[in-house]
């Protein structure tokens, strides 16, 4: 019977050493390079205690030096000395995926460790509370995504303007991306939702930067709280993506997204009222197929 629970088991400790070294890095100022080291942790959460400091750096893109400098930065002597941490605190490696999955098993697999490391981190609600709060109390609802994370906006923005009464998609970078978060902040605007995911453009670091500068309170999703957009977000809600395909899969922060949905709807007053309209006008227009 034990095998059967294996997979289960497999992605339980992959959340937890996840969520064991987001808390060691917590606190501490990191570098750039150093906040990719440990974003390269955190997605190899259940190998980290194992791997070499030449190995990390390897798979993190840095030099190893860099690496020992990372650890030292988190108070300890040496990579070493980090490792050993690392394995008192997680002694049993998580089992590998068994060989007889394929590579599209696997990405779902890997998937599924996204998102139990979420539901994870969403034991704790408040930071979602928090940033349903700024969106209801915001007359003007600016959502950003880029590239990569135009989807993801576009989807938040698509169900969010049901119940917010105005909400404005940023998916457009270019001169005007500014002149569209000015109209925001001269709309009402007080926050704005970023959706980051990599690769990270510029342009969207620079826009939140320009955001903040001009008055706004960014909410950030990311694919880890380490990633480049941290440094200009005000509320950070980290949600993986999964690597394992040519293109990078986003279950984790689809959900996450609308779990902040769900959360704005509860502190909308009228959020319930809004989508019972909706549905009465789409009913008349014959707007759906039953």
């Amino acid at each position: 019977m034990s095998g059967d629970n294996g997979g289960e088991g497999a992605t339980e400790a992959t959340a937890g050493a996840a969520a064991r070294l987001q808390k060691l890095f917590e606190g501490h100022r990191l570098t750039p390079t150093q906040r990719r080291i440990a974003h390269c942790m955190v997605r190899r959460a259940a190998d980290a205690p194992f791997l070499s400091s030449v190995e990390l750096a390897e798979l993190a893109g840095v030099s190893q030096p860099s690496v020992t400098r990372f650890a030292v930065a988190l108070g300890f002597d040496g990579y070493p000395a980090l490792r050993r941490h690392l394995r008192d605190v997680a002694p049993d490696r998580a089992a590998p995926a068994p060989d007889s999955l394929n590579e599209y098993q696997q990405a779902v697999q890997e998937e599924i460790g996204n998102l139990q490391e979420l539901s994870a981190a969403l034991a704790d609600p408040a930071p979602i509370e928090e940033a349903a709060r700024l969106f209801a109390a915001s007359p003007v609802l600016p959502v950003l995504g880029l590239r990569a994370a135009m989807g993801q906006a576009a989807g938040f923005a698509y169900f969010a303007s049901k119940v917010h009464p105005d909400v404005r998609l940023l998916d457009e970078g270019g001169s005007m991306l500014a002149d569209r978060i000015d109209g925001a902040v001269r709309a009402g605007a007080t926050v704005l939702l970023c959706f980051a995911l990599p690769r990270h453009p510029r342009e969207v670091i620079e826009a939140l930067a320009y955001a903040r500068a001009a008055g706004l309170t960014v909410v950030t999703v990311a694919d880890s709280a380490f990633a480049p957009v941290a440094r200009h977000t005000d509320l950070m809600l980290p949600a993986a993506v999964g690597t394992g395909l040519a293109f990078d899969t986003v279950c984790a922060p689809m959900l996450l997204g609308r779990v902040l949905l769900e959360a704005m709807c509860d502190a909308l007053p009228d959020a319930q009222a809004s989508l019972e309209a909706f549905d009465a006008r789409a009913a008349a227009r014959g707007l759906f197929e039953e």
